[in-house]
């Protein structure tokens, strides 16, 4: 069975406070007699289900194309976590065998928003967690939240964190009604050059 985890981008898909809306132009319309409908597009890097990649926060990162690929496909753990704010911390997993996962997709209270809505609080990552999360060799993290670190945080220590463990994330992916469980994920983000992330279709495969 195939999962769709992937935010749908539409109009009224909300983004970052201050970063640029998801729009479509028509070039050119077949009711207007032209032989294709053509479209130009302006969304952000980080419009709806998307990778960072690791020029968004460091001047020497590498841009979406030449983000490690391997890292976006494969084995993947969701688990879903009560709190609905705050930084995300070991303990907070440590019912969880995590053991063989490599990738960890966190489920929150803000899967439940619709794509309109921005949520005011959400739970996000903190430098504990990623260093205990590196330790059992996870090398993606995915969240529903907009964030791995706070929405104040203007030093991004979760972000940093990342990159020194040479581990990938994923933000606002959409796991309402997903099942915890182990899954194959698939999410690769578009070949670009000189964006500091890419939207991702991100599906989760049952594994038998």
């Amino acid at each position: 069975m195939l999962y769709d985890i992937t935010r749908t981008i539409t109009l009224d898909l909300q983004v970052w406070p201050g970063d640029t809306s998801f729009s479509a132009a028509h070039a050119l319309r077949l009711e207007e007699g032209a032989s294709v409908n053509l479209t130009t597009l302006t969304l952000s890097a980080h419009t709806g289900s998307h990778a960072d990649a690791y020029y968004h926060y460091r001047v020497d990162g590498a841009h979406p194309m030449d983000m490690p690929l391997e890292a976006y496909i494969g084995k993947a753990r969701v688990v879903t976590v009560t709190k609905q704010d705050g930084a995300l911390l070991p303990k907070d997993f440590a019912h969880i065998d995590l053991t063989g996962a490599e990738r960890l997709l966190i489920h929150s209270a803000v899967s439940d928003l619709p794509d309109y809505q921005w949520p005011q609080r959400f739970p996000y990552l903190s430098v504990e967690l990623i260093d205990y999360l590196a330790s059992l060799d996870i090398r993606l993290i995915g969240l529903d939240s907009p964030s791995v670190d706070a929405f104040d945080s203007t030093d991004l220590p979760c972000h940093q964190a990342l990159y020194r463990h040479k581990m990938v994330n994923l933000e606002t992916l959409f796991l309402r009604d997903i099942p915890d469980g182990m899954y194959e994920l698939i999410a690769l983000p578009l070949k670009l050059d000189l964006a500091c992330g890419s939207p991702v279709r991100a599906v989760l495969r049952s594994l038998r």
